[in-house]
């Protein structure tokens, strides 16, 4: 094991459904170096609750609003908890027997999926009640298929809490019913319940009269049996007949992928016909023609194995193809789409509880219609574009409704051309996720770049956005990032709604820390009620236009404009007509705003067209004055930037470019200070060999002209006594501090987890 660090690898990316990585967002570099650590509200603003999103046959019950003598849980944003990855952040805990919840209907309903939790390796049942009377099916609950742990994604938790599991209830149920799902004697210890969704399914439909049984071809209903042979023949016949593929009520047993190019699979409806497969269609090549309607496919994925096509659709189902109907859950990916897909249309599905993405375009889509889908509980991206090996062009993702994905975005557009994300509703997202992101972060090569015109109109985004523990602040509900690639080309972002946002709602970032510039961004209306911090948060040189965006309580300002690196130019806003409620600029670049913390700079600036930010050039007056501060340096590898050397955590660090000494780290303490002595830090991990490095000690007042604070010397680093050394200066006023590297015996670089400043 190398001694040279011990964090994140230098470059990280989320999964692959082969050998390839899921284009998941927002892993990059320390953009600043405060920690948004204040609570944000929460708000019980259902997804359901607002126009646009998916037309969905079922209504949903979240368990807080319903009658309870268990325990609720949340609000909370916090990454790993439950709570967090809830609907609404909220859900109730049943703790033991006699604890119920209980719903009343407010629509006929006969069936009902839940979402629930278990603690890790548990599983049993929950009894369920109908007015009072006790049913004798009961809930299911596991917890085999949660608690997903993918240690190789930098930042990444525990995490994919809540699985779903759905009986139908046996009788037609007016409007007023109770439903009440209760831990009785011999059911499960615990359990969490966040939302249930009831339903009046309609009967199983019948065997259309041009089609092939696969009953009659040996499949076995019960399940117990393997039916991969059977369907097999089935399609064969089917295919030799021009018939269609028939799958009966009953539960299905597929054990390998099956040859569905250029022909239609039917069910009787997706709470009927049932097929059990954790790899049920993988192909490189279809002719196309293919079509799957109205049944369900569930997995037994319970891990996320990124080398290993887990899902209900790996690969190509070929030109003019339909995905309708289906019930998809506990896979790794939904549908992971490569090669030739054009006109591809998958709607009204539901795609619960995947380990990764939901739906991803992965390369050389054209014109692929995804529209009033239903996805929850998604492992990644719940829905994305990734413009691997050839361009996603002119795709669409539309009228789709998206609750909690857990590690990733809502909806992605990394990279192609003239794409449109429009109408969807999309709630809750956690951790290294915003609701929409449209990103040239290109994860693996080739890649290409966003292009032509980008379309993102009436979407509304309800607490999304998330803090980024690789950033150690949030992402914008809405991000626009060039990650690795400048972007130009139009973004055109209209009719927006944010509804609590619980940090910002607009976010221009270079995520991967080289400040590229975001340009040919418009904003032509959009509503920010409750956003938590900022409206617009700008973080690299830039500009964007913006036209009736109106905000109401916002908790800090208007606007955070501070690009990383510091030395670049800020983002420039320029403002139309219409824009309200969100003037204020924020005034210190070396603080993160919190949730409802206000201004430090009282909230008074226009920024109107705003080039740079003002106020809060002045250290603190006592302690460490590099902390905060922005820094630069003549070179770095990777994601160890120069402002890792100034985060107040020893466990990052900056490290030069390799093997190119001499090399420098400057900081910039606001104003001229007397700076008496520096404390120098690397991480204090054991696995941090002893090492001396060679630097010298600079100091300018005005960044042109510098004079040496302290001689170049040798300075050795010990982890057994705490990976740190204290260099005494002359007191000297100084606002630009430079260490300059010229040796490091244990790595060929310089290295440093914390530059500390100090007065005496």
């Amino acid at each position: 094991m190398s001694t040279r660090r011990r964090s994140v690898p230098s470059r990280m990316w989320l999964g692959a459904a082969t050998a390839a990585a899921l284009a998941a967002g927002g892993l990059a570099v320390t953009v600043t170096a405060q920690t948004a650590s204040a609570a944000p509200t929460a708000s019980s603003v259902s997804p359901f609750a607002v126009s646009g999103g998916a037309t969905v046959p079922f209504t949903e019950y979240e368990a807080e609003a319903a009658a309870t003598n268990g325990t609720a849980v949340g609000p909370d944003y916090t990454q790993g908890t439950v709570a967090s990855e809830a609907s609404g952040r909220r859900a109730v805990t049943l703790g033991g027997q006699g604890k119920y919840v209980e719903f009343t209907l407010t629509r006929a309903a006969n069936a009902v999926d839940v979402a629930y939790n278990l603690p890790r390796g548990a599983s049993g049942t929950v009894s369920v009640y109908v007015n009072g009377a006790k049913i004798g099916q009961k809930l299911p609950v596991t917890a085999q298929y949660s608690y997903v742990d993918t240690g190789w994604i930098a930042g990444s938790k525990t995490h994919h809490f809540f699985d779903d599991s759905r009986i139908q209830l046996g009788q037609n149920l007016a409007a007023g019913a109770k439903v009440r799902l209760q831990l009785d004697a011999g059911d499960t210890g615990s359990a969490t319940v966040d939302v249930a969704d009831f339903e009046q399914v309609a009967a199983a439909a019948g065997q259309p009269a041009n089609s092939v049984s696969v009953v009659a071809d040996g499949a076995d209903a019960s399940g117990a049996g393997d039916s991969t042979q059977a369907f097999r023949q089935a399609i064969s016949d089917a295919r030799a007949q021009g018939k269609e593929v028939w799958i009966p009520p009953g539960n299905f047993k597929i054990t390998s992928n099956l040859p569905v190019d250029n022909v239609t699979l039917r069910g009787a409806g997706n709470w009927y016909s049932v097929v059990h497969s954790s790899h049920f269609i993988d192909q490189t090549g279809a002719t196309g023609n293919t079509r799957l309607y109205d049944f369900a496919v569930i997995g037994e994925v319970s891990v996320r194995n990124d080398n290993s096509p887990d899902s209900f659709v790996t690969g190509s189902l070929g030109p003019n193809s339909v995905v309708q109907g289906m019930w998809v859950q506990r896979e790794k990916c939904g549908l992971w789409l490569t090669g030739n897909n054009t006109n591809l249309l998958v709607q009204n599905n539901r795609i619960l509880g995947t380990t990764a993405d939901g739906l991803n375009l992965d390369g050389s889509a054209q014109g692929v219609q995804v529209r009033n889908n239903f996805l929850r509980n998604q492992g990644d991206d719940a829905l994305a574009m990734w413009s691997l090996g050839s361009p996603d062009t002119g795709n669409t993702f539309a009228n789709n409704t998206i609750v909690q994905p857990n590690l990733a975005n809502g909806v992605a557009v990394y990279g192609g051309s003239d794409n449109t994300v429009s109408n969807n509703v999309i709630s809750d997202t956690n951790a290294l996720g915003s609701g929409i992101a449209i990103s040239n972060q290109a994860f693996l090569q080739p890649f290409n770049p966003l292009s032509g015109t980008v379309t993102v109109s009436g979407n509304t985004l309800i607490r999304t956005g998330a803090i980024n523990p690789n950033w150690g602040h949030p992402m914008g509900a809405l991000r626009v990032d060039s990650y690795d690639y400048a972007i130009s080309n139009s973004i055109r972002i209209t009719g927006t709604s944010f509804v609590d946002s619980p940090y910002s709602d607009f976010e221009f970032v270079s995520g991967g820390g080289h400040g590229y510039t975001v340009s040919g961004v418009t904003v032509d209306g959009a509503t920010a009620s409750g956003t938590g911090t900022v409206v617009v948060q700008a973080e690299t040189p830039g500009s964007a236009s913006f036209s009736n965006v109106t905000a109401t309580t916002t908790g800090a300002t208007g606007v955070y404009n501070c690009s990383y690196p510091a030395t670049l130019p800020a983002f420039t806003i320029t403002r139309g007509s219409g824009d309200s409620g969100w003037d204020g600029l924020w005034g210190n670049c070396s603080t993160w705003p919190q949730p409802g913390a206000g201004n430090p700079s009282g909230g008074t600036s226009t920024g109107t067209t705003n080039g740079g930010t003002s106020g809060g050039t002045t250290p603190p007056a006592g302690g460490n004055l590099a902390q905060g501060r922005p820094a630069s340096d003549t070179g770095h590898a990777d994601v160890y930037v120069a402002s890792n050397a100034v985060d107040g955590n020893a466990t990052t660090y900056w490290e030069s470019t390799n093997n190119a000494f001499p090399q420098s780290l400057t900081v910039d303490l606001g104003s001229a200070q007397t700076v008496g002595r520096l404390v120098l830090k690397l991480p204090p991990a054991a696995a941090w060999s002893t090492r001396t490095e060679t630097l010298s000690v600079l100091g300018s007042t005005d960044n042109g002209t510098y004079s040496t604070l302290k001689a170049s010397a040798g300075y050795t680093f010990n982890p057994s006594s705490g990976n740190a050394v204290t260099v005494t200066l002359t007191p000297k006023s100084t606002r630009y501090l430079r260490l300059t590297f010229t040796g490091n015996t244990g790595w060929a670089a310089a290295q440093l987890s914390e530059l500390e400043a100090y007065a005496s």
